[in-house]
């Protein structure tokens, strides 16, 4: 025998509290008293009741649902980032929908589309640079577009000035007197992120009458054996051994300093490593 769906009045009857009131709670939970929270949660959860999702987005324009779309789940800074984003929206009554594309722009479209068909209220996405493709469909389904990660005069956006954290490096290390300068890069295709950081890096180089010596510059992607791979490809192609690697993020970094470490070199007094991102684990290696 078919059970009879459990409806709003009946979870605001066993609360005490008006449909209202249970609306209230589901779609913006900060807004109600703590006591009346509990009771309502407590009815919802006694009754299995389950929000027709399908049926507020109609009656109400939203679906309460916030799309985020990442280069990679395979990268600290972003599950962490996704953590933050998960604990802010749950407590504001919205869900988040999650996508990845692996730094591909063809798959992060494919993404940005189905998930613009779910009617999400707005997305988020990494960095500015995006096939024209992939930002045509937030327009024509006239998703809000918000930018992390970098700065943006198209959309609202949460971020910093990539180039200036290459230039920020390439300042520090100089005027530590270092002047045999290597670098290990992000994949800069499809990132700006990493393009940025070695422009600011090279550029500010150049303007203090320095650069990286030939063959002391790489691009590997983001993870420890990354960086590894990096240092041992500069220190086979570099035509001088350089005092300073510039890495393009802390996991690089990190991953720079194991394999300095695995080669005896002694860090920082025959090499200076230099990441960006302060990841928490940054804080617990030596030195």
């Amino acid at each position: 025998m078919k059970v009879p769906k459990t409806k709003l009045e009946d979870v605001a009857r066993l609360a005490g509290v008006s449909m209202a009131t249970v609306s209230r709670t589901l779609s913006s939970p900060s807004l109600v008293r703590e006591d009346t929270l509990a009771r309502v949660r407590h009815a919802i959860q006694a009754l299995g009741y389950v929000p027709d999702a399908s049926a507020r987005t109609l009656a109400s324009g939203r679906s309460r649902t916030i799309a985020a779309v990442v280069p990679t789940l395979d990268n600290a800074i972003f599950s962490h980032a996704i953590q933050g984003m998960q604990g802010v929206l749950a407590a504001n009554g919205y869900q988040l929908l999650l996508g990845s594309h692996n730094y591909d722009s063809q798959t992060e479209m494919d993404v940005v589309r189905a998930l613009s068909e779910r009617a999400v209220d707005a997305m988020v996405l990494v960095g500015a640079d995006h096939a024209p493709e992939t930002l045509s469909v937030l327009r024509q389904s006239g998703t809000r577009t918000i930018i992390t990660w970098a700065l943006s005069n198209e959309y609202p956006c949460i971020g910093f000035d990539n180039f200036e954290i290459g230039a920020l490096a390439a300042r520090y290390l100089f005027d530590l007197g270092h002047r045999h300068f290597g670098m290990i890069s992000g994949i800069s295709r499809n990132n700006d992120r990493a393009r940025l950081r070695t422009e600011g890096f090279v550029s500010t180089l150049r303007a203090l009458r320095a650069e990286i010596i030939p063959g002391a510059a790489c691009e590997q992607p983001y993870s420890f054996a990354g960086g590894r791979t990096g240092l041992r490809n500069i220190l086979r192609e570099a035509s001088t051994r350089p005092t300073a690697v510039f890495c393009g993020n802390d996991v690089l970094a990190l991953g720079c300093l194991f394999e300095a470490t695995a080669l005896n070199l002694k860090v920082p007094d025959q090499l200076s490593i230099v990441g960006c991102d302060n990841l928490p684990i940054s804080a617990e290696v030596t030195p």
